[in-house]
């Protein structure tokens, strides 16, 4: 009966979840306690070059850039989480009503990624390429899913029964009688 209730899709959102929530939250708390050091760590530092050799920004306003990256991971960070939350309830997960928290999730995580793939490219990180790469495809895979899955299947006797009111198509009736 479990089984049945896991689409393809939810159960991927929950495998991105273990991954994405603890990786990025520590990513942005380091970003947070020190964001000199936080950015230059290496799940940040292709943005970090990136902003100090193309844009050339102050001191001040790379560490505004890099608390705008902690806010935009954090944000990925609170919609998986919401995701998760929302699937324990299997009514909700049942309706589908746990794939907005998710597409937003995959939504927003999927921009960081592909910056920060774009820019580690332009500045010659291949570490940071592959990184950001390897979540951009785990995050595009999941959307993928979500998008060709076919809807849930509901039965009968999970849906609500309601009469309706009065039929939807009254045939006319001859004057003739």
């Amino acid at each position: 009966m479990m089984a049945t209730n896991w689409r393809i899709s939810t159960f991927n959102g929950a495998l991105l979840a273990a991954y994405f929530v603890p990786a990025w939250t520590v990513a942005a708390f380091r970003i947070m306690i020190s964001p000199v050091y936080g950015f230059y760590d290496r799940p940040n530092v292709s943005i970090a070059l990136f902003i100090s050799d193309y844009l050339q920004l102050a001191a001040t306003s790379t560490v505004r850039a890099a608390w705008l990256l902690a806010l935009g991971k954090l944000t990925v960070v609170a919609f998986f989480a919401v995701f998760v939350v929302l699937t324990t309830r299997a009514t909700i997960r049942k309706s589908g009503g746990c794939d907005e928290a998710l597409a937003f999730a995959l939504g927003i995580g999927s921009l960081i990624s592909f910056a920060s793939m774009l820019m580690a490219a332009k500045v010659g990180e291949a570490a940071a390429l592959r990184l950001h790469a390897t979540e951009l495809l785990l995050l595009l895979g999941t959307a993928i899913l979500m998008a060709v899955e076919p809807p849930l299947l509901r039965k009968a006797k999970d849906m609500p029964s309601a009469a309706p009111a009065e039929p939807a198509f009254i045939a006319p009736q001859s004057k003739a009688a």
